[in-house]
């Protein structure tokens, strides 16, 4: 693996608050290249800042890219065992859309601080989901604030909308690949169960969740944010969670939904029958061939599913 052009514990160190409007390290702008992420070529007009804040006992990353004049927000939240630098295709996709972003690394991912991959609690989670929303009323980000959740990150977003109480200035929320189970659901727990007493991690098995070659490549080997273990005490997080999400009451929201059907992470026939009965018409686009990772599967994928998710936010 070559030498990428920052150290995640120095960047760490070096962040301040978005609201501290103070030029760009060096090592931000390194970040920044390395991911993809500098929106200058693209977007010349966007202003982008890496900052971060605190939720519970954890330091969250976070950054922004601002339009000159935007219409509406979106807050990203990424999926489990990836970061914020990942997710290119979609902030390009809501910046076409002329509309703020705002997205953080989960605890124990990317540049944010925690155990590696882990968490105590589902709950924690929300606690960061909070302060992102936190963070964008003192930006001032223009509302609808739009939600979008990739795998995990869509179950943070279920969680919010069927246990919590969604904020007036929300507009619709965006699941990619949600997580309700994984798939191999009951072996997991099984394995879990007999794991617990031993070990407090195993070896993490990378996997081709995506069409994109290029990105499969760029994460197993190439990406130094990459988290190299499971912690059982995430799949006991999950195990808790699970029949919490299931048992909730219904919503009248209405999500709009993504799911491949070669999707070999989730359990999404199980998953989609939990959402179908929890929300009121959702919206679901299916997608022959995609695999789990959407926000990076083959370019012809996403934009199938970037001109769904846009003529249902334009309307």
């Amino acid at each position: 693996m070559s030498s990428p052009p920052f150290q995640p514990d120095s960047l760490r160190l070096a962040l301040r608050r978005l609201s501290a409007d103070e030029e760009d390290a060096p090592q931000v702008l390194g970040y920044r290249h390395y991911y993809g992420l500098d929106p200058v070529a693209r977007h010349p007009q966007v202003r982008s800042r890496l900052g971060c804040f605190q939720a519970g006992d954890y330091q969250i990353v976070v950054q922004a890219w601002l339009p000159p004049k935007p219409v509406a927000s979106l807050l990203l939240l990424h999926g489990y065992y990836d970061h914020m630098g990942l997710y290119r295709h979609v902030i390009d996709w809501a910046l076409r859309m002329n509309y703020a972003v705002l997205a953080c690394d989960l605890p124990g991912h990317g540049l944010s601080s925690g155990e590696r991959a882990s968490i105590g609690d589902f709950a924690e989670y929300q606690t960061v989901l909070q302060g992102l929303i936190a963070e964008a009323a003192t930006l001032d980000l223009p509302q609808p604030w739009h939600l979008c959740g990739q795998s995990t990150g869509g179950a943070i977003l279920l969680d919010h909308l069927l246990l919590g109480e969604p904020a007036a200035q929300l507009g619709e929320t965006i699941l990619l690949a949600p997580l309700v189970r994984p798939r191999s659901w009951g072996w997991s727990q099984l394995s879990y169960r007999l794991l617990k007493p031993f070990v407090e991690s195993i070896p993490r098995r990378f996997s081709v969740n995506s069409g994109d070659a290029e990105f499969i490549d760029f994460v197993h080997r190439l990406d130094p944010l990459q988290p190299r273990t499971l912690p059982t005490a995430w799949v006991g997080a999950l195990s808790r969670w699970v029949p919490k999400i299931e048992g909730a009451p219904r919503s009248r929201r209405s999500p709009l939904i993504i799911q491949g059907d070669a999707d070999l992470t989730v359990d999404w026939r199980h998953n989609l029958e939990v959402l179908e009965d929890k929300f009121a018409t959702p919206q679901v686009l299916m997608l022959a061939d995609a695999r789990h990772h959407l926000a990076n599967e083959r370019e012809a994928l996403r934009e199938r599913y970037f001109e769904f998710l846009s003529q249902r936010l334009e309307g």
